[in-house]
């Protein structure tokens, strides 16, 4: 049984934790930062506030709930996990912080893609050729509750998933087995693809 490492309390994540135990794994947490690789199966990054700015060059025109402690302990782990070759898979602000991890930029504020209420919106995404369509199909129905989006990509990745009005969905590393989505697989519940996902990713299948 592969362990998923989350930075973080858990009480905070529990709803990954349920996620990942449901596909057949289990998940550690905990607040240290260095040395996790060695220890682990794969890193897991979890949706929550934006990231700083000035981590991508920018001034800060429409980020909120940032997290700065979270920021620099998290881009630590995946200079941990990168350089160790290891299963990294990012949810949400995931996403973001792997795209601002190799270099990328994010746009701080996009219209439509925010939660409505208290439940996810769902949209439709359109999957390009490569091992996340063989989960979700070409097409395929997610989940989201987010303000923020990739911009410029970072050094290495690929986006292969994109909402009709343009906004990436899913990104890939040309070498690495790092992947990331915008939605949230962990609480997608009227598509399979979620339950896929996580799944491939504990097996390494991505």
């Amino acid at each position: 049984m592969k362990t998923v490492y989350i930075w973080g309390r858990p009480d905070r994540f529990q709803n990954y934790r349920r996620s990942i135990e449901a596909a057949g794994g289990r998940v550690a947490f905990g607040a240290e930062s260095a040395g996790q690789a060695a220890a682990w199966d794969a890193l897991l990054l979890p949706g929550g506030g934006d990231l700083e700015p000035w981590r991508y060059g920018q001034e800060n025109r429409a980020s909120r709930g940032l997290e700065p402690e979270r920021d620099y302990a998290e881009l630590a782990l995946l200079e941990d996990f990168t350089a160790a070759g290891k299963p990294v898979l990012g949810i949400c602000r995931g996403l973001q912080t792997i795209n601002v991890f190799f270099g990328g930029t994010l746009l701080q504020d996009i219209p439509g893609h925010t939660a409505q209420g208290d439940a996810d919106r769902l949209h439709d995404v359109r999957t390009a050729a490569s091992p996340l369509r063989s989960l979700c199909g070409e097409e395929a129905l997610v989940n989201s509750a987010h303000h923020q989006a990739a911009d410029r990509l970072g050094s290495g990745l690929r986006a292969v998933q994109w909402t009709a009005d343009g906004v990436v969905e899913a990104l890939c590393h040309r070498r690495l087995p790092v992947w990331a989505v915008q939605w949230h697989p962990e609480r997608l519940e009227a598509s399979p693809a979620g339950k896929k996902l996580l799944a491939a990713f504990l097996n390494l299948g991505l």
